[in-house]
């Protein structure tokens, strides 16, 4: 577990946002992409909210190798094996089951898992899970959440999602136990569902800039 927790952070560190992508029309794929590494977001979570991401990852993988693709809104070990068979470089979740942390566990790849609760980090913690999202971060406290958690749980790091936005954001990364955020505040679906690329990159590096 030791290198997949390396590796996450190294991934994080350069990404600072994982952007969250749904993708509804195949031909979008190729040119998402490059207008968000454009922009300076290289590390992409390709969700399989549509019929399109496991797909979307065998393209990326193929054609944009460069880039860290990875795989979120997985369910169940189905879902979990077809995104490593993919091509996939990290997975994550929305939540956690003990079916899913124990596939995480016997992986190639890191496995970012979903947690709101103490509880369910202690689950986790027990297999040797030390990086999480916390989702849905705005409803399970945000910033609040990341202080109490660094008082029992000093050594974890959270990757919040779900809220994160420009008016908020920089207080996540005041943080000593932030890995990175997530969000797609920076893909807004008129600006996608217009194929309007430029100011996709233009909305990524926007979403950068915030940080400094």
């Amino acid at each position: 577990m030791q290198n997949k927790i390396a590796t996450l952070d190294a991934l994080c560190a350069r990404a600072r946002i994982l952007p969250v992508i749904v993708i509804n029309d195949p031909a979008d794929v190729l040119p998402f992409a490059d207008a968000m590494a454009a922009g300076g977001l290289t590390a992409l979570e390709i969700t399989l909210r549509s019929a399109h991401g496991l797909d979307a990852v065998r393209l990326l993988r193929q054609e944009r190798p460069e880039l860290d693709v990875g795989v979120g809104t997985v369910l169940d070990v189905r879902m979990f094996d077809a995104a490593v068979e993919a091509g996939a470089q990290f997975i994550v979740t929305p939540g956690t089951t003990e079916e899913i942390l124990q596939a995480g566990v016997a992986a190639p790849i890191p496995l970012l898992p979903g947690i709101a609760t103490p509880s369910e980090i202690m689950q986790a913690y027990r297999l040797g899970y030390r990086r999480f999202k916390l989702f849905p971060a705005n409803v399970y406290g945000g910033v609040d959440a990341l202080k109490a958690f660094a008082g029992p749980f000093a050594e974890l790091k959270f990757c919040p999602t779900g809220g994160v936005n420009p008016g908020n954001v920089k207080n996540y990364f005041q943080q000593p136990n932030l890995l990175c955020v997530g969000g797609s505040w920076m893909l807004p679906g008129d600006v996608v569902k217009a194929k309007d690329w430029t100011r996709v990159e233009q909305l990524c590096r926007e979403a950068l800039a915030t940080l400094d």
